[in-house]
Protein backbone atom coordinates (compact mmCIF):
# COMPACT_ATOMS: atom_id res chain seq x y z
CA UNK A 1 0.00 0.00 0.00
CA UNK A 2 1.14 3.55 -0.74
CA UNK A 3 3.01 5.38 1.99
CA UNK A 4 2.91 9.17 1.90
CA UNK A 5 3.57 11.75 4.55
CA UNK A 6 3.12 15.43 5.29
CA UNK A 7 6.31 17.51 5.32
CA UNK A 8 7.67 20.87 6.39
CA UNK A 9 7.59 22.64 3.07
CA UNK A 10 9.95 25.41 2.01
CA UNK A 11 7.83 27.57 -0.29
CA UNK A 12 7.84 31.06 -1.82
CA UNK A 13 6.57 34.13 -0.02
CA UNK A 14 3.08 34.77 -1.41
CA UNK A 15 4.18 38.15 -2.80
CA UNK A 16 6.67 36.54 -5.18
CA UNK A 17 5.29 33.07 -5.90
CA UNK A 18 4.24 33.94 -9.46
CA UNK A 19 7.78 35.11 -10.24
CA UNK A 20 9.44 32.12 -8.56
CA UNK A 21 7.36 29.31 -10.06
CA UNK A 22 9.07 27.87 -13.14
CA UNK A 23 8.55 25.12 -15.66
CA UNK A 24 10.62 21.96 -15.04
CA UNK A 25 14.34 22.19 -15.75
CA UNK A 26 14.21 19.55 -18.50
CA UNK A 27 11.78 21.33 -20.84
CA UNK A 28 14.59 23.72 -21.84
CA UNK A 29 17.89 23.28 -23.60
CA UNK A 30 20.80 25.36 -22.35
CA UNK A 31 20.20 28.32 -24.64
CA UNK A 32 16.47 28.39 -23.91
CA UNK A 33 17.07 28.21 -20.15
CA UNK A 34 19.42 31.19 -20.21
CA UNK A 35 16.93 33.24 -22.21
CA UNK A 36 14.04 32.22 -19.93
CA UNK A 37 15.70 33.65 -16.80
CA UNK A 38 16.62 36.99 -18.36
CA UNK A 39 15.01 39.78 -16.40
CA UNK A 40 13.69 37.50 -13.66
CA UNK A 41 16.29 36.79 -10.99
CA UNK A 42 13.61 35.13 -8.83
CA UNK A 43 12.68 32.48 -11.39
CA UNK A 44 13.44 29.11 -9.84
CA UNK A 45 14.99 28.10 -13.14
CA UNK A 46 18.05 30.07 -12.00
CA UNK A 47 18.51 27.49 -9.24
CA UNK A 48 17.31 24.47 -11.22
CA UNK A 49 19.70 25.33 -14.06
CA UNK A 50 22.62 27.10 -12.34
CA UNK A 51 24.71 27.20 -15.52
CA UNK A 52 22.48 30.13 -16.52
CA UNK A 53 24.56 32.21 -14.07
CA UNK A 54 27.77 31.64 -16.06
CA UNK A 55 29.09 32.12 -19.57
CA UNK A 56 28.11 29.89 -22.46
CA UNK A 57 31.39 27.98 -22.34
CA UNK A 58 31.07 27.15 -18.61
CA UNK A 59 30.95 23.44 -17.70
CA UNK A 60 27.33 23.03 -16.60
CA UNK A 61 28.18 19.80 -14.79
CA UNK A 62 31.06 21.20 -12.74
CA UNK A 63 31.13 21.19 -8.93
CA UNK A 64 30.96 24.97 -9.07
CA UNK A 65 27.59 24.86 -10.86
CA UNK A 66 25.90 22.73 -8.20
CA UNK A 67 27.44 24.77 -5.40
CA UNK A 68 26.05 27.88 -7.07
CA UNK A 69 22.57 26.33 -6.99
CA UNK A 70 22.97 25.57 -3.29
CA UNK A 71 24.24 29.09 -2.52
CA UNK A 72 21.34 30.74 -4.37
CA UNK A 73 18.76 28.56 -2.62
CA UNK A 74 20.20 29.22 0.83
CA UNK A 75 20.44 32.96 0.12
CA UNK A 76 16.79 33.12 -0.91
CA UNK A 77 15.71 31.23 2.18
CA UNK A 78 17.74 33.65 4.28
CA UNK A 79 16.35 36.80 2.63
CA UNK A 80 12.71 35.73 2.93
CA UNK A 81 12.04 34.87 -0.70
CA UNK A 82 11.25 31.43 0.69
CA UNK A 83 9.62 30.58 4.02
CA UNK A 84 9.59 27.25 5.85
CA UNK A 85 6.41 25.97 7.39
CA UNK A 86 6.81 25.22 11.07
CA UNK A 87 4.80 21.99 11.05
CA UNK A 88 4.26 19.18 8.53
CA UNK A 89 1.44 19.67 6.03
CA UNK A 90 -0.06 18.39 2.84
CA UNK A 91 -1.01 20.77 0.03
CA UNK A 92 -3.75 20.70 -2.57
CA UNK A 93 -2.50 21.83 -5.99
CA UNK A 94 -5.00 22.75 -8.70
CA UNK A 95 -4.03 23.67 -12.27
CA UNK A 96 -6.57 25.08 -14.73
CA UNK A 97 -6.03 26.00 -18.39
CA UNK A 98 -7.32 29.57 -18.79
CA UNK A 99 -5.31 30.98 -21.70
CA UNK A 100 -2.31 30.41 -23.92
CA UNK A 101 -1.36 27.60 -26.29
CA UNK A 102 -3.11 24.90 -24.28
CA UNK A 103 -6.47 26.60 -24.81
CA UNK A 104 -6.39 25.17 -28.35
CA UNK A 105 -6.10 21.56 -27.18
CA UNK A 106 -7.58 21.41 -23.67
CA UNK A 107 -9.62 24.57 -22.98
CA UNK A 108 -10.66 24.92 -19.36
CA UNK A 109 -9.01 21.64 -18.40
CA UNK A 110 -8.43 21.34 -14.65
CA UNK A 111 -6.56 18.82 -12.53
CA UNK A 112 -6.12 18.70 -8.76
CA UNK A 113 -3.55 16.69 -6.83
CA UNK A 114 -2.15 16.30 -3.34
CA UNK A 115 1.41 17.45 -2.66
CA UNK A 116 3.12 14.99 -0.36
CA UNK A 117 6.30 13.06 0.24
CA UNK A 118 6.22 9.53 -1.15
CA UNK A 119 8.29 6.65 0.17
CA UNK A 120 11.61 5.72 -1.41
CA UNK A 121 10.95 2.13 -0.33
CA UNK A 122 7.67 2.18 -2.26
CA UNK A 123 9.71 3.05 -5.36
CA UNK A 124 12.19 0.25 -4.66
CA UNK A 125 9.41 -2.28 -3.96
CA UNK A 126 7.38 -1.37 -7.06
CA UNK A 127 4.51 0.15 -5.10
CA UNK A 128 5.43 3.23 -7.14
CA UNK A 129 5.26 1.78 -10.63
CA UNK A 130 7.17 2.92 -13.69
CA UNK A 131 6.53 2.76 -17.42
CA UNK A 132 9.78 4.19 -18.85
CA UNK A 133 13.47 3.42 -18.70
CA UNK A 134 15.86 6.04 -17.39
CA UNK A 135 19.30 6.97 -18.70
CA UNK A 136 22.24 7.12 -16.31
CA UNK A 137 23.72 10.30 -17.79
CA UNK A 138 20.43 12.16 -17.33
CA UNK A 139 20.11 10.92 -13.76
CA UNK A 140 23.57 12.09 -12.73
CA UNK A 141 22.78 15.78 -13.14
CA UNK A 142 19.75 15.64 -10.82
CA UNK A 143 21.51 13.32 -8.37
CA UNK A 144 24.22 15.92 -7.89
CA UNK A 145 21.72 18.80 -7.80
CA UNK A 146 19.59 17.15 -5.10
CA UNK A 147 22.59 15.95 -3.10
CA UNK A 148 24.52 19.23 -3.11
CA UNK A 149 21.44 21.42 -2.52
CA UNK A 150 20.15 19.06 0.13
CA UNK A 151 16.72 19.56 -1.37
CA UNK A 152 14.23 18.15 -3.85
CA UNK A 153 12.98 21.11 -5.85
CA UNK A 154 10.84 19.62 -8.62
CA UNK A 155 7.94 17.33 -7.63
CA UNK A 156 7.43 13.95 -9.28
CA UNK A 157 4.12 13.72 -11.15
CA UNK A 158 2.35 10.61 -9.76
CA UNK A 159 -1.10 9.21 -10.40
CA UNK A 160 -3.36 6.64 -8.76
CA UNK A 161 -6.72 5.08 -9.50
CA UNK A 162 -9.28 7.61 -8.38
CA UNK A 163 -10.52 7.25 -4.81
CA UNK A 164 -13.74 8.89 -3.49
CA UNK A 165 -12.31 9.57 -0.03
CA UNK A 166 -9.36 11.48 -1.42
CA UNK A 167 -11.65 13.31 -3.83
CA UNK A 168 -13.68 14.44 -0.81
CA UNK A 169 -10.54 15.64 0.99
CA UNK A 170 -9.58 17.81 -1.98
CA UNK A 171 -13.09 19.16 -2.47
CA UNK A 172 -13.33 20.12 1.21
CA UNK A 173 -9.95 21.88 1.19
CA UNK A 174 -10.89 23.90 -1.89
CA UNK A 175 -13.77 25.54 -0.02
CA UNK A 176 -11.18 27.56 1.91
CA UNK A 177 -9.21 30.60 0.77
CA UNK A 178 -6.18 29.42 -1.21
CA UNK A 179 -2.64 29.93 0.01
CA UNK A 180 -1.62 30.94 -3.53
CA UNK A 181 -3.69 31.92 -6.55
CA UNK A 182 -1.90 33.14 -9.69
CA UNK A 183 -1.84 32.72 -13.46
CA UNK A 184 1.53 31.87 -15.01
CA UNK A 185 2.75 33.37 -18.28
CA UNK A 186 1.53 30.34 -20.25
CA UNK A 187 -2.08 30.90 -19.16
CA UNK A 188 -2.27 28.23 -16.44
CA UNK A 189 -3.99 29.20 -13.21
CA UNK A 190 -2.34 27.72 -10.12
CA UNK A 191 -4.20 27.51 -6.83
CA UNK A 192 -2.75 25.92 -3.70
CA UNK A 193 -4.33 25.15 -0.32
CA UNK A 194 -2.52 24.01 2.82
CA UNK A 195 -3.74 21.19 5.06
CA UNK A 196 -1.82 21.35 8.32
CA UNK A 197 -4.31 20.13 10.92
CA UNK A 198 -2.84 16.89 12.40
CA UNK A 199 -6.18 15.07 12.32
CA UNK A 200 -6.63 15.91 8.65
CA UNK A 201 -3.05 15.01 7.68
CA UNK A 202 -3.45 11.68 9.47
CA UNK A 203 -6.65 11.04 7.50
CA UNK A 204 -4.90 11.71 4.19
CA UNK A 205 -2.05 9.34 5.06
CA UNK A 206 -4.60 6.69 6.05
CA UNK A 207 -6.57 7.18 2.83
CA UNK A 208 -3.44 6.70 0.74
CA UNK A 209 -2.64 3.66 2.89
CA UNK A 210 -5.61 1.98 1.19
CA UNK A 211 -4.26 2.76 -2.31
CA UNK A 212 -2.40 -0.37 -3.46
CA UNK A 213 -0.07 1.30 -5.98
CA UNK A 214 0.80 4.67 -7.45
CA UNK A 215 2.29 5.34 -10.88
CA UNK A 216 4.87 7.74 -12.25
CA UNK A 217 3.10 9.76 -14.91
CA UNK A 218 5.98 12.15 -15.57
CA UNK A 219 9.40 12.58 -13.98
CA UNK A 220 11.04 9.15 -14.16
CA UNK A 221 14.54 10.65 -14.09
CA UNK A 222 13.77 12.95 -11.16
CA UNK A 223 12.31 10.03 -9.23
CA UNK A 224 15.26 7.74 -9.95
CA UNK A 225 17.66 10.51 -8.94
CA UNK A 226 15.88 11.17 -5.63
CA UNK A 227 15.99 7.46 -4.85
CA UNK A 228 19.68 7.16 -5.67
CA UNK A 229 20.48 10.10 -3.40
CA UNK A 230 18.53 8.32 -0.66
CA UNK A 231 20.53 5.11 -1.21
CA UNK A 232 23.76 7.11 -1.12
CA UNK A 233 22.80 8.70 2.19
CA UNK A 234 21.69 5.38 3.62
CA UNK A 235 25.14 4.03 2.82
CA UNK A 236 26.69 7.06 4.53
CA UNK A 237 24.42 6.59 7.56
CA UNK A 238 24.10 2.83 8.15
CA UNK A 239 22.18 3.49 11.35
CA UNK A 240 19.36 5.23 9.46
CA UNK A 241 15.85 4.56 10.77
CA UNK A 242 13.84 5.15 7.60
CA UNK A 243 12.22 8.28 9.01
CA UNK A 244 14.95 10.65 7.82
CA UNK A 245 13.78 13.08 5.15
CA UNK A 246 16.08 11.58 2.52
CA UNK A 247 13.90 8.44 2.63
CA UNK A 248 11.04 10.38 1.03
CA UNK A 249 10.67 12.17 -2.28
CA UNK A 250 8.58 15.19 -3.25
CA UNK A 251 5.52 14.31 -5.32
CA UNK A 252 2.13 15.52 -6.47
CA UNK A 253 -0.42 12.69 -6.66
CA UNK A 254 -3.34 13.11 -9.07
CA UNK A 255 -6.35 10.82 -9.53
CA UNK A 256 -6.17 9.16 -12.93
CA UNK A 257 -9.58 10.42 -14.04
CA UNK A 258 -8.42 14.05 -13.89
CA UNK A 259 -5.45 13.60 -16.21
CA UNK A 260 -5.21 13.92 -19.97
CA UNK A 261 -2.32 12.76 -22.11
CA UNK A 262 -1.53 14.69 -25.27
CA UNK A 263 -0.12 12.98 -28.36
CA UNK A 264 3.61 12.68 -28.89
CA UNK A 265 4.03 13.07 -32.64
CA UNK A 266 6.92 11.89 -34.78
CA UNK A 267 8.85 13.33 -37.74
CA UNK A 268 11.48 11.52 -39.81
CA UNK A 269 14.29 13.17 -41.73
CA UNK A 270 14.20 10.83 -44.73
CA UNK A 271 12.35 7.90 -46.28
CA UNK A 272 15.50 5.76 -46.65
CA UNK A 273 15.62 6.36 -50.40
CA UNK A 274 11.97 5.50 -51.02
CA UNK A 275 9.73 7.73 -53.09
CA UNK A 276 6.50 8.91 -51.46
CA UNK A 277 4.58 6.49 -53.69
CA UNK A 278 6.77 3.53 -52.68
CA UNK A 279 6.46 4.47 -49.02
CA UNK A 280 2.67 4.48 -49.29
CA UNK A 281 2.80 1.02 -50.89
CA UNK A 282 4.86 -0.25 -47.96
CA UNK A 283 2.45 1.36 -45.47
CA UNK A 284 -0.51 -0.33 -47.17
CA UNK A 285 0.57 -3.70 -45.77
CA UNK A 286 -0.36 -2.65 -42.22
CA UNK A 287 -2.66 0.32 -42.74
CA UNK A 288 -5.72 1.23 -44.77
CA UNK A 289 -4.90 4.64 -46.27
CA UNK A 290 -7.05 7.55 -47.36
CA UNK A 291 -5.74 10.67 -49.10
CA UNK A 292 -7.18 13.78 -47.39
CA UNK A 293 -5.33 16.37 -49.48
CA UNK A 294 -4.66 19.45 -47.39
CA UNK A 295 -7.14 18.52 -44.63
CA UNK A 296 -5.10 17.68 -41.47
CA UNK A 297 -5.48 14.05 -40.43
CA UNK A 298 -5.96 14.50 -36.68
CA UNK A 299 -6.50 11.01 -35.20
CA UNK A 300 -9.85 10.65 -33.48
CA UNK A 301 -9.52 7.14 -32.10
CA UNK A 302 -6.99 4.43 -31.29
CA UNK A 303 -4.93 2.84 -34.09
CA UNK A 304 -5.48 5.81 -36.39
CA UNK A 305 -2.39 7.75 -37.46
CA UNK A 306 -2.09 10.90 -39.54
CA UNK A 307 0.68 10.99 -42.17
CA UNK A 308 1.88 14.21 -43.80
CA UNK A 309 4.34 14.26 -46.68
CA UNK A 310 4.71 15.93 -50.07
CA UNK A 311 2.02 18.51 -49.17
CA UNK A 312 -0.60 15.79 -48.57
CA UNK A 313 -2.29 14.43 -45.47
CA UNK A 314 -3.20 10.75 -45.29
CA UNK A 315 -5.30 8.92 -42.72
CA UNK A 316 -3.78 5.55 -41.81
CA UNK A 317 -5.95 3.01 -39.99
CA UNK A 318 -4.23 -0.08 -38.61
CA UNK A 319 -5.48 -3.32 -40.13
CA UNK A 320 -6.89 -5.98 -37.78
CA UNK A 321 -3.95 -8.31 -38.21
CA UNK A 322 -1.61 -5.75 -36.65
CA UNK A 323 -2.90 -6.17 -33.10
CA UNK A 324 -1.14 -8.63 -30.79
CA UNK A 325 -3.23 -8.36 -27.58
CA UNK A 326 -0.14 -7.09 -25.78
CA UNK A 327 -0.21 -3.86 -23.67
CA UNK A 328 3.03 -2.53 -25.18
CA UNK A 329 2.88 -3.89 -28.74
CA UNK A 330 -0.64 -2.52 -29.19
CA UNK A 331 0.22 1.04 -28.23
CA UNK A 332 -0.16 3.31 -31.25
CA UNK A 333 3.48 4.40 -31.00
CA UNK A 334 4.52 0.72 -31.02
CA UNK A 335 2.36 -0.06 -34.04
CA UNK A 336 3.98 2.77 -35.98
CA UNK A 337 7.45 1.70 -34.87
CA UNK A 338 6.97 -2.01 -35.55
CA UNK A 339 5.13 -1.64 -38.86
CA UNK A 340 6.89 1.29 -40.52
CA UNK A 341 9.69 3.05 -38.69
CA UNK A 342 11.71 -0.09 -38.01
CA UNK A 343 11.16 -2.48 -40.93
CA UNK A 344 10.57 0.09 -43.70
CA UNK A 345 12.67 3.11 -42.68
CA UNK A 346 15.37 1.26 -40.75
CA UNK A 347 14.93 3.30 -37.56
CA UNK A 348 15.54 0.35 -35.26
CA UNK A 349 16.11 2.24 -32.02
CA UNK A 350 14.27 5.56 -31.78
CA UNK A 351 16.16 6.33 -28.55
CA UNK A 352 19.44 6.69 -30.40
CA UNK A 353 18.57 7.38 -34.04
CA UNK A 354 19.23 10.90 -35.32
CA UNK A 355 16.74 10.34 -38.15
CA UNK A 356 13.66 10.74 -35.95
CA UNK A 357 12.42 13.60 -33.77
CA UNK A 358 9.52 13.83 -31.34
CA UNK A 359 7.07 16.72 -31.27
CA UNK A 360 4.77 17.31 -28.31
CA UNK A 361 1.10 17.49 -29.14
CA UNK A 362 0.89 20.95 -27.58
CA UNK A 363 2.43 22.25 -30.82
CA UNK A 364 -0.37 20.88 -32.99
CA UNK A 365 -0.34 19.65 -36.58
CA UNK A 366 0.84 23.07 -37.79
CA UNK A 367 4.33 22.27 -36.54
CA UNK A 368 4.34 18.97 -38.44
CA UNK A 369 3.39 20.74 -41.66
CA UNK A 370 6.04 23.40 -41.09
CA UNK A 371 8.81 20.87 -40.58
CA UNK A 372 7.95 18.86 -43.69
CA UNK A 373 7.25 21.82 -45.97
CA UNK A 374 10.50 23.50 -44.91
CA UNK A 375 12.52 20.42 -45.81
CA UNK A 376 13.59 19.74 -42.22
CA UNK A 377 11.67 16.45 -42.36
CA UNK A 378 10.50 14.10 -45.07
CA UNK A 379 7.36 12.90 -43.33
CA UNK A 380 5.42 13.52 -40.12
CA UNK A 381 3.11 11.29 -38.13
CA UNK A 382 0.26 12.69 -36.03
CA UNK A 383 -0.49 10.23 -33.24
CA UNK A 384 -3.59 9.43 -31.23
CA UNK A 385 -2.61 10.02 -27.59
CA UNK A 386 -1.76 7.13 -25.32
CA UNK A 387 -4.63 6.66 -22.87
CA UNK A 388 -4.33 6.62 -19.09
CA UNK A 389 -5.74 3.09 -19.06
CA UNK A 390 -2.92 1.98 -21.37
CA UNK A 391 -0.27 3.59 -19.17
CA UNK A 392 -1.63 1.82 -16.07
CA UNK A 393 -1.88 -1.51 -17.89
CA UNK A 394 1.73 -1.33 -19.07
CA UNK A 395 2.99 -0.42 -15.59
CA UNK A 396 0.87 -3.11 -13.92
CA UNK A 397 2.34 -5.70 -16.28
CA UNK A 398 5.86 -4.63 -15.27
CA UNK A 399 6.58 -3.56 -18.84
CA UNK A 400 8.03 -0.41 -20.36
CA UNK A 401 6.66 1.90 -23.02
CA UNK A 402 8.65 2.99 -26.07
CA UNK A 403 10.36 6.38 -25.67
CA UNK A 404 8.24 9.50 -26.00
CA UNK A 405 4.91 7.73 -25.58
CA UNK A 406 3.20 10.29 -23.34
CA UNK A 407 3.04 14.08 -23.10
CA UNK A 408 1.37 15.43 -19.97
CA UNK A 409 0.01 18.94 -19.65
CA UNK A 410 -0.18 21.19 -17.75
CA UNK A 411 3.37 20.82 -16.44
CA UNK A 412 3.99 20.96 -12.70
CA UNK A 413 5.94 24.01 -11.57
CA UNK A 414 9.26 23.84 -9.77
CA UNK A 415 10.03 26.12 -6.85
CA UNK A 416 6.53 26.24 -5.33
CA UNK A 417 7.25 23.28 -3.06
CA UNK A 418 10.71 22.36 -1.81
CA UNK A 419 11.50 19.35 0.35
CA UNK A 420 14.69 19.64 2.38
CA UNK A 421 16.45 16.32 2.90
Amino acid sequence: MAKVKAFQCVRPNADVVSRVAALPYDVYDRKEAKKAVEGNPLSFLNIDRPETQFGDDFDMYSDEAYQKARDMLQAEIADGTFVKDGTPAFYIYEQTVEDGVLMKVMPGRSQTGIVACSSVDDYLNDVVRKHENTREEKEQDRIRHVDVCGAQTGPIFLTYRSDPDLKAVMAEAKKETPLYDFVSDDGIRHRIWKIGDPAKTARIAEDFGRIPVTYIADGHHRAASAVKVALKRRAEHPDYTGEEEFNWFLSVLFPDDELQILPYNRVVKDLKGLSCEDFLLEADACFALRDLGDEPAVPEYKAEIGLYMDHHWYRMEARDGVFQMDPVADLDVSILQDCLLGPVLGIEDPRTSDRISFIGGIRGTEELVRLVDSGAAAAAFAMYPTQMSELLAVADAGLLMPPKSTWFEPKLRSGIFIHLI
